[in-house]
């Protein structure tokens, strides 16, 4: 009889045998299985954690004690066992299960999770707060009292924020659990001097052997029986033991945290027992538990980063069999190509990526050119650094980097590369809205945040031959900073056969050449400035507005500097202008246009912006959330009949749009 289903939530498991939860194992990989099959979303970690998820959830009470994860993606399991089955048939979409912690859902997630690095040090804030509150667990004053564990994998331990919270995390004094799901990778192969000394701990099974050891001798020590007791009393006897097998002790004991494992991370048994003795610890401590990244299906084993995070129906739950359905060429394959081609034909020409080859494109760059081509792991903060001495040094380098990932490294983007005038060039993938990622993932601000920076320049592409004109015009842009964003979507060919002119610095590109105003056009009733593939949407738009209306559409590529030039030519002759980003209003290349305007002092009033608005957009399809904020076809349509019509009605004030097109 199946489980799952009846599952009322973690209570449930403390009344099971070891039997039933592995078929508990069983049906929940089953089930994770079969949904992302259909939904796409996160497999390969989720089938990794299963019976960790569930011995956590045997051993701890996280109504009470504290759950903090760290990196988001391996929650699924979780969220089955805290009563969310019921909305896994509609995972990743509004209506049911997130893909990553959301509060809103349960109170069994304490925060919204999608960047890596964070949760030891929420955890530590968490301990602290709970200890103020008189409500943490001591085992002499509040044996009661709440718990914390955080779970941290896919190698964002190496994350400098992780690091930063462990250290911490040994001055607590008070019972803290760092859970390390040690799966050999990140996203793709896990990199850099730890993972490498990962590779080593895996092989040794010092801390078992002492264990065991240490049962034997405190069993005949008067109250020794209780290992949280014995740990107390033979701390520094465990430590001597270790030294005198030869052995090096724990490196997380250098920061105060006693270290147990590596231990079996599929072993129900060894899971529960081992976690059963963390729960009676009242000091920092962390147990390092070995899994297998996809366990359950033999593909996502085999091939860890392809089924990571699968889109949907890529394939056969039943068979394993992989179905690649042909829905385009992604904006990340046609920057991996455009890269590769650069590198060719530029030998100065160095690139980076923080532990996403295959998200970004730039797996084809690492194997040719492993020399000039690095993956330094998750640690964006780091490769912007490193970007930077390597432009020091002579050398162009491009950091490849998710739009959202971008924001860790702002604070180097301002020191060590625009304050100091390098050309790092920033290659953001998956700018905008990113669909069933939801919230976490969306890259709403990389705009708003470069734009501050002096000599920027900030480019956007609209398909594969304008990627391909921006970064040639990034390569040889010499003045400080400079990015080029693009959407996790396909590439358009609505403009194939059309010539696409090099980028120039601050100068858009006219897509409606009978209303080139700059070239002797003839004036339109709008004017249609769009930053990105909002520019071939809107071509789309005003197909479906048919020739009733008269609408110049432009590429407006930059965001930083933008077309001064052009601005005042439709402004001073009275047209209306409507900016369209996939980027918050709120600083972005609207906020741009209407600056330039009062700058030159003309009308800005003038200027309608559709954007993101200033509110959080949850899970859905890209296409669902483009429409909900009103940078579909439909909604451009609409908004460009409603410019023309305040047009034709002399005394009607523009008001303040929607929020939604703020």
């Amino acid at each position: 009889m199946a489980i799952l289903p009846k599952l009322t939530g973690p209570a449930d498991l403390r009344k099971m045998e070891i039997a039933q939860l592995e078929d508990l194992a069983g049906e929940i990989r089953e089930a994770i299985i079969e949904r992302v099959s259909q939904s796409g979303g996160h497999l390969a970690p989720n089938l990794g954690v299963v019976e960790l998820s569930i011995a956590m959830h045997r051993v701890f009470d996280f109504s009470l004690d504290r759950l903090l994860f760290d990196v988001g993606h391996q929650c699924y399991p979780h969220k089955l066992l805290t009563g969310r089955y019921p909305m896994l048939a509609k995972l990743r979409t509004r209506e049911g299960m997130a893909g990553f912690p959301e509060p809103s859902e349960s109170p069994y997630d304490l925060f919204s999770v999608g960047h890596a690095g964070t949760g030891i040090s929420t955890a530590v804030g968490m301990a602290r707060g709970d200890r103020l509150n008189g409500e943490g667990f001591d085992s002499r004053s509040n044996p009661s009292g709440r718990r914390v564990a955080v779970l941290i994998g896919d190698a964002s331990i190496v994350n400098g924020v992780a690091m930063e919270g462990l250290n911490n995390a040994g001055t607590l004094g008070r019972q803290f659990l760092v859970i390390l799901n040690d799966n050999g990778m990140s996203i793709s192969r896990p990199q850099g001097a730890v993972s490498q000394y990962f590779d080593r701990v895996r092989l040794s099974t010092t801390y078992k052997e002492i264990k065991d050891a240490g049962k034997q001798v405190l069993g005949h020590v008067p109250g020794g029986s209780v290992m949280a007791e014995a740990y107390h009393r033979a701390g520094e006897m465990t430590k001597a033991m270790v030294a005198l097998r030869g052995k090096p002790t724990g490196w997380f004991e250098h920061f105060g945290l006693l270290t147990a494992g590596p231990i079996d991370g599929h072993s129900l048994p060894e899971l529960i027992e081992y976690l059963a003795e963390a729960r009676e610890f009242d000091r920092p401590m962390v147990l390092h538990v070995k899994t297998v990244k996809g366990k359950g299906l033999e593909y996502a084993e085999k091939d860890a980063t392809v089924f990571h995070s699968p889109p949907a129906h890529r394939y056969d739950p039943d068979t394993c069999q992989v179905e690649i359905k042909d829905s385009g060429r992604s904006f990340t394959s046609a920057f991996g190509d455009a890269l590769l081609d650069l590198m060719d034909s530029d030998d100065k020409v160095v690139a980076c990526t923080a532990a996403m080859p295959g998200g970004t494109g730039t797996d084809g760059v690492l194997e040719k050119f492993p020399q000039r081509a690095w993956d330094v792991g998750i640690c964006e903060s780091h490769a912007m650094d490193m970007m930077a001495g390597l432009a020091k040094t002579g050398y162009k380098p491009f950091f490849a980097v998710y739009c959202t990932f971008l924001q860790r490294a702002f604070d180097q983007a301002f020191q060590e590369v625009a304050l100091q005038g390098l050309p790092v060039r920033l290659c953001l993938d998956r700018a905008g809205l990113v669909g069933g990622d939801g919230a976490v993932h969306h890259g709403f601000c990389d705009v708003a945040l470069l734009r501050s920076l002096p000599q920027a320049a900030i480019t956007a592409a609209i398909d594969e031959p304008s990627l391909k004109a921006a970064l040639a015009f990034m390569n040889s842009y010499d003045r400080g900073l400079s990015a080029v964003r693009y959407p996790r979507d396909t590439v358009s060919k609505r403009l194939a056969g059309t010539a696409c002119p090099a980028f120039e610095l601050g100068k858009a590109r006219c897509l409606a050449p009978e209303f080139d105003v700059l070239n002797g056009g003839e004036a339109p009733d709008v004017a249609v400035l769009a930053f990105g593939t909002p520019a071939i949407t809107a071509l789309e738009a005003c197909e479906a507005l048919g020739d009733e209306y008269r609408v110049g559409v432009w590429d407006a590529r930059f965001a930083k500097p933008v077309d001064v030039a052009l601005i005042k030519a439709l402004l001073a002759a009275d047209i209306p202008v409507l900016t369209i980003e996939d980027h918050a209003v709120i600083g972005g290349f609207g906020a741009a246009v209407i600056e330039a305007a009062s700058d030159m002092r003309l009308n800005a009033g003038l200027v309608r912006r559709l954007g993101l608005p200033d509110s959080w957009i949850a899970q859905a399809s890209r296409g669902a959330q483009l429409a909900e904020v009103g940078i579909d076809a439909a909604g451009i349509a609409s908004a460009i009949r409603d410019l023309i019509a305040g047009k034709r009605e002399p005394s009607t004030p523009h008001d303040d749009p929607a929020p939604a097109r703020a």
